[in-house]
C-alpha cells in the first residue's frame, strides 16, 4: 500500500485531505480484482455437531518469539535441574494439573480453558506463517518476504473472506480481520516477519491494522549478551493515555524506512498499476470499504479503550499486551470476527519479546510472565462476566516451543527453538472447560499421546466458527486449496 505524503488540513469531519487521497487510492489493491472478486469456495454440507459454529468471533494471542512449555503450562516438577529449570510449579485449580509458580492467577481460572501439551511439527523456526496458515511446508526464507507467491492465507483473512461471499457486505463498519498493536514486527530494527497476510486472496483481505501510540515506561530486559541499547519497551509497562488508532493499510509507521518492506514501491508506480488492473466497480467497491472505516464512529470508539472504567483497564494491566487483550475484547463487542493481538518485538528484532535465547530467567521474571498472568486471566474473566465467552473462541498459540535443555552459557541462561512438543491453550466457544489435552515426556521434548498439527489447531477454529474445514479457496493458479491445509478437527477439545 501506499501513502500521500504532504501536509494534512483538518476537514469538519475530523478527516484530512490526506485521508481522503489516501481513500481514493485504496481501492486499486486487492479486493477490486476480478479475479478476487469470484469467489470459488467450494461449500459441503458443514457436520451437524454441537461444537459446529459455536464461537461468534475468535480472538487470537500471538506471544511471538515463542513460550517456554516448561515455565508456563507443561511444567516438570520431577525432571532434573537443567530440565526444570529456577522456577518451580505450582497446583491449579484443576485437580493434578500445574503450572509455573509465576502464573498464580493463570492458575485460578485454568478450570475456563483446554491445554493442548502435544502440539507438534517439524519446523523450529519463527515460522508465523506455517502457525497461522494452511500452507503445508516452511522455508526459513519465507519469513522475511511476506509477499511471497508460495504463502498461503492467514486465518483471519480466510474467515473475512469467506464471510464476505456469505454476506455480500465488504464494508461493515467494524472491520471482520484486525491485527493488533502493530503491522506484526514494524517497531523493531528487522523486516517485518510473514504471516498475517492474505496472500493469494488479495491485500484486501489483509487485517486491518491498529497502531499504537504510547510511550513505554519502563526498560525491557537484555533480549542479547551484546546487546548496546536499551528499550523502554510498552510491552514491559505502558501508561494508560497510550491509544489505539486505525492504520486502514497497515503501512510501515513514518519513522521507518520504506526499503523495509521487501514489495514497496514508488506512489507513482503503485498507482499507475493498480489504476490499470482495476476495474470502475471493483474500485469504487473498496473505496467505499475504506471510506466508511474512516468516516464513521464504530471502529474508532471500539479501538478507543480510554471509554473503559480505569478500573477495568488495570485489571488487564498497565502492558500494551493487556491494553491490546481489552481492545480486542471491545472489538469483538463492536461485531468484529477475528482480532488478532501480536505479543510482539519492540526495538530490536534479535531475541525479542518470548524468543528467550539469553537471559531467559530475568525476561520471564520481570517482563513476560506477569504481563501474561495479569492480561490473559483478565480476558477470559471479563468476556465471561460479560456473556460472551461461550460465544468468543480465545487461543494463545506461538511458532513453536522450546528447548527441554536449558542453555547455561548465556548470561541469564536460555532455551532455544524446538517445534517437536509444546503447548497451547484454547478457551470459550466450544471448547471444554478445564480440560487437558495430549501429554508430553518426562523432560517436556517429546510428545507422549495425541500429537496435534497448528493445522489441527486451525482447523479446529474454523469448525468452531461454523466454516467447514473442507472448504477450498483458489489458489494463485486458481486451484482449490483447503483453508487448513492438512489440519483436522481435534474433538479432544470440545466441551
Amino acid at each position: 500500500m501506499f501513502r500521500i505524503l504532504g501536509s494534512p488540513k483538518t476537514l469538519s469531519d475530523g478527516l484530512t485531505r490526506r485521508d481522503l487521497l489516501h481513500v481514493g487510492g485504496l481501492g486499486a489493491f486487492g479486493l477490486t480484482l476480478p479475479s478476487f472478486l469470484k469467489l470459488r469456495a467450494s461449500e459441503p454440507t458443514p457436520a451437524k455437531d454441537s461444537s459446529f459454529g459455536r464461537a461468534k468471533a475468535c480472538i487470537l494471542l500471538f506471544p511471538y518469539g515463542s513460550p517456554p512449555q516448561h515455565e508456563t503450562f507443561d511444567p516438570k516438577p520431577d525432571a532434573p535441574a537443567e530440565v526444570q529449570g529456577e522456577l518451580k510449579s505450582i497446583p491449579s485449580v484443576l485437580p493434578g494439573v500445574r503450572v509455573c509458580e509465576l502464573l498464580p492467577r493463570i492458575a485460578k481460572i485454568l478450570d475456563r480453558v483446554t491445554v493442548v501439551r502435544s502440539v507438534t511439527h517439524p519446523y523450529p523456526e519463527h515460522g508465523v506463517a506455517y502457525a497461522v496458515s494452511g500452507i503445508p511446508t516452511y522455508t526459513p526464507a519465507l519469513e522475511a518476504a511476506p509477499r511471497d507467491s508460495r504463502h498461503w492465507p492467514f486465518i483471519g483473512s480466510i474467515v473475512d473472506y469467506l464471510e464476505t461471499k456469505l454476506s455480500g457486505d465488504p464494508t461493515p463498519a467494524v472491520p471482520r480481520n484486525v491485527g493488533l498493536p502493530w503491522l506484526l514486527n514494524s517497531r523493531t530494527d528487522q523486516n517485518v516477519s510473514a504471516g498475517p497476510y492474505a496472500a493469494f486472496l488479495g491485500q484486501g483481505f489483509d487485517p486491518v491494522w491498529a497502531s499504537y501510540e504510547g510511550a513505554g515506561k519502563k526498560i525491557a530486559p537484555k533480549y542479547t549478551d551484546g546487546q548496546s541499547k536499551e528499550f523502554m519497551d510498552p510491552f514491559a509497562a505502558c501508561g494508560l493515555d497510550g491509544q489505539f488508532r486505525l492504520s486502514s493499510t497497515g503501512e510501515l509507521p513514518p519513522e521507518v524506512p520504506a526499503a523495509r518492506l521487501n514489495d514497496r514501491r514508488s506512489l507513482l508506480a503503485q498507482f499507475d498499476a493498480a489504476r490499470a488492473r482495476a476495474t470502475t466497480d471493483g474500485h469504487d467497491k473498496f473505496r467505499d470499504m475504506a471510506f466508511s472505516l474512516l468516516t464513521t464512529n464504530k471502529m474508532r470508539n471500539a479501538l478507543d479503550v480510554s471509554r473503559e472504567p480505569l478500573s477495568v483497564r488495570e485489571r488487564y494491566g498497565a502492558t500494551l499486551f493487556g491494553q491490546s487483550c481489552l481492545c480486542a475484547r471491545r472489538l469483538v463487542e463492536a461485531g468484529s470476527k477475528f482480532v488478532t493481538v501480536f505479543w510482539d518485538g519492540f526495538g530490536q528484532f534479535s531475541g525479542c519479546a518470548w524468543d528467550t535465547h539469553a537471559n531467559h530467567y530475568p525476561r520471564l521474571k520481570e517482563y513476560l510472565l506477569p504481563g501474561f498472568d495479569t492480561a490473559y486471566p483478565a480476558l477470559l474473566l471479563d468476556l465471561e462476566a460479560r456473556g460472551l465467552l461461550d460465544e468468543t473462541l480465545v487461543i494463545w498459540m506461538s511458532e513453536h516451543g522450546r528447548t527441554p535443555k536449558i542453555d547455561p552459557k548465556p548470561k541469564g541462561a536460555g532455551r532455544h527453538h524446538w517445534s517437536r512438543a509444546y503447548s497451547v491453550a484454547m478457551a470459550g466457544g466450544g471448547i471444554a472447560r478445564g480440560k487437558v489435552v495430549g501429554s508430553t515426556d518426562k523432560h517436556g521434548g517429546e510428545v507422549r499421546d495425541i500429537p496435534v498439527s497448528p493445522k489441527d489447531i486451525l482447523a479446529t477454529a474454523f469448525h468452531l466458527l461454523g466454516i467447514d474445514v473442507h472448504t477450498t479457496v483458489p489458489d494463485a493458479q486458481g486451484k482449490p486449496a483447503h483453508i487448513a491445509g492438512d489440519g483436522k478437527v481435534r474433538q479432544e477439545v470440545f466441551a
